[in-house]
């Protein structure tokens, strides 16, 4: 752990983390520092932007990269890799061609002006946000539309799910811990926009689905599951669409808090029971940690913007100016059903992203939030270490890799048989800026701030990456 209060972090080695990885991989990891827990049996899977440019043309935001993913499976003490790019069918068109095809929602448009991107609406799916492995079947997410299948064992892409492909399916399904459920959303996004909420049971079967109608745009990207309710945050947003339609820009650069518009936090009962919708001050939220009901309350934790967060259209995002975007922090948003009233409050001032809780827990009364979380105490940043979160006490601890390292999303691993809700590991990439290579990082989920246990030098990096899972099953044909 840096030992040194290195407040600026080093931008230039943060960027290198957005080079475009070509090669897929397929090899067995020998450099082992430190030692694996002996009961680490299963895969990570690990989704994110690979690539970013195409035919001598940059990308104009990370998010519009094409999804690659990542697996690490473990087993007796060894572990292989392997990445391959989701081949959707926009991704082999692009690289039969040799040049962008297709326009992106976040900013990355077809060379040729607004000419050709004019009255475009066709926006390339990239599958390039989580992975989960569920039904005995392995998605590659993105928000915007149908999940693409995978193989779990060699990771090639059979085409898009012809089940799911017909429900809205979001990046962010929560797995209920008590029916084993897979609870997940889709918005149909215009003038009036439609909520689609429903749930698959382990055999792949839909067992629940409603429709809701909501006020305004509904810019959604998260939400949160308790036994009896679904929850969903709905950012104050409004688009600007004369920029879109005329081809000068992707959606996302468009979008625009509503001034004036109160955060709408809509709960769904899950037995299919009306709607109940609260309004809040505006913030704006892409991941939530986890909710539960206790004591005729509904709590929720989350990450929290003050407003919107968007490219910065001055500069390429490899040169981003951390201290003008906002900072996303923890924050409690607590809601009095029966009284239709809500608090909210912030329980630190660190900047974090990407939290999690022990899935075990998910719409359970929660102690501790994994967190992948910027180096300086209040200023904004990359994300720089790994910490959790003590919700009992409103502590944080955490270990940083400052100067040049940079984390992803920590995933927790339960440890098998464990009861207690921080018996495991926390895993995490984390990419070193100063010898351009990625290293998995593992923690004692009840230790954090001791420092990893064992980490794993790959030979080459892994671009930021965005979500992924953990699953016990054995998925390597090389094992």
């Amino acid at each position: 752990m840096t030992t040194t209060a290195s407040l600026k972090p080093n931008l230039a080695a943060w960027a290198r983390g957005y080079e475009t990885l070509t090669q897929e991989y397929d090899y067995w990891l020998e450099d082992i520092e430190g030692e694996l827990p002996s009961e680490l049996q299963g895969t990570l899977w690990r989704n994110g932007p690979g690539q970013f440019e195409l035919g001598g043309v940059s990308y104009r935001h990370p998010f519009d990269g094409d999804g690659m993913v990542s697996a690490l499976t473990f087993r007796d003490g060894r572990v292989h890799f392997r990445n391959r790019y989701v081949r959707t069918q926009a991704f082999q068109e692009e690289q039969q061609a040799g040049r962008i095809l297709y326009k992106n929602v976040f900013g990355t448009l077809k060379p040729g002006g607004f000419w050709a991107n004019l009255f475009d609406f066709n926006n390339k799916n990239v599958a390039n946000t989580n992975v989960l492995y569920y039904a005995q079947k392995l998605w590659a997410l993105w928000e915007a539309a149908p999940p693409h299948r995978l193989d779990p064992y060699t990771l090639a892409t059979t085409g898009l799910d012809p089940l799911v492909g017909k429900l809205p399916f979001s990046a962010h399904p929560r797995l209920d811990p008590q029916t084993g459920h897979l609870v997940n959303f889709g918005v149909e996004v215009g003038l009036q926009s439609r909520l689609h909420l429903w749930e698959l049971n382990p055999s792949g079967k839909i067992v629940r689905q409603r429709v809701e109608k909501l006020q305004g745009l509904a810019f959604i990207h998260d939400f949160v599951i308790t036994p009896h309710y679904a929850i969903f945050f709905q950012n104050p947003m409004a688009l600007d669409p004369w920029p879109f339609l005329f081809g000068m820009k992707g959606a996302a650069e468009c979008l625009h808090f509503a001034k004036g518009e109160p955060t709408r936090i809509l709960v769904l009962p899950r037995d299919g029971s009306p709607v109940i919708e609260l309004e809040a001050e505006p913030f704006f939220i892409f991941h939530h940690v986890n909710a539960y009901e206790q004591d005729g309350l509904v709590i929720i934790d989350s990450i929290r913007y003050e407003e919107y967060l968007k490219a910065q259209e001055d500069r390429d995002f490899k040169e981003t100016d951390f201290t003008q975007i906002p900072a996303g922090r923890l924050w409690r948003t607590t809601l009095d059903l029966k009284a239709r009233r809500l608090t909210t409050r912030m329980h630190a001032p660190r900047a974090c992203e990407f939290p999690q809780v022990a899935p075990n827990f998910v719409g359970q009364s929660h102690r501790w939030a994994y967190l992948a979380s910027a180096h300086a105490p209040t200023a904004n940043g990359p994300m720089q270490a790994v910490g959790r979160f003590d919700f009992v006490k409103r502590l944080e601890e955490r270990y940083s890799f400052d100067p040049d390292g940079y984390v992803g999303e920590p995933v927790f691993i339960p440890r098998p048989g464990a009861v207690e809700e921080d018996g495991g590991w926390v895993v995490s990439l984390v990419y070193r800026g100063d010898v351009h290579r990625t290293d998995v990082i593992f923690f004692d989920a009840q230790n954090i701030a001791a420092g990893p246990i064992a980490q794993l030098h790959l030979p080459h990096h892994v671009p930021h990456g965005l979500h992924g899972t953990w699953s016990p099953g054995f998925f390597s044909k090389a094992i």
